[in-house]
């Protein structure tokens, strides 16, 4: 199957620049280089089929609308941020464009059958040899 392609338009994406939270001094305090990034599903250019897998998914950044929300805020950049952002969308989508193989159940061996019964049995005798012989 081929790898799933796919680069959001940038008419999708809506960035808000926020204060970025822990440690940096003075710098934290006063620029505002960490990035929001919103990446709404059901008006994007996303097959059909990605974005019900998407909208499907229990992930914490997708709200009850279906607005990815990823908050970047690793550099001291705010391009950067924006970069690490929309790197990590993509990621999301493409492993929602992931089909999982459809599993077919299969039987088991009758190799696998006798060694899993000669197990049981050896761990039988095994315990059978713990208790007494006094009844």
């Amino acid at each position: 199957m081929p790898e799933f392609r796919w680069s959001p338009r940038p008419d999708e994406l809506e960035f808000d620049a926020i204060r970025a939270s822990g440690p940096g001094g003075q710098n934290v305090n006063k620029v505002s280089n960490a990035v929001h990034l919103r990446f709404n599903i059901p008006t994007s250019s996303l097959p059909d089929a990605v974005k019900a897998r998407l909208l499907a998914w229990a992930d914490q950044r997708i709200t009850a609308e279906g607005v990815v929300v990823i908050k970047a805020q690793d550099s001291r950049s705010l391009e950067r941020n924006r970069a690490d952002a929309v790197a990590r969308l993509i990621e999301l989508v493409r492993a929602a464009a992931h089909v999982p193989k459809a599993r077919r159940a299969t039987k088991p061996t009758y190799g696998s059958q006798q060694r899993r019964l000669e197990g049981k049995s050896r761990r039988s005798d095994v315990k059978a040899g713990r208790r007494s012989k006094d009844y």
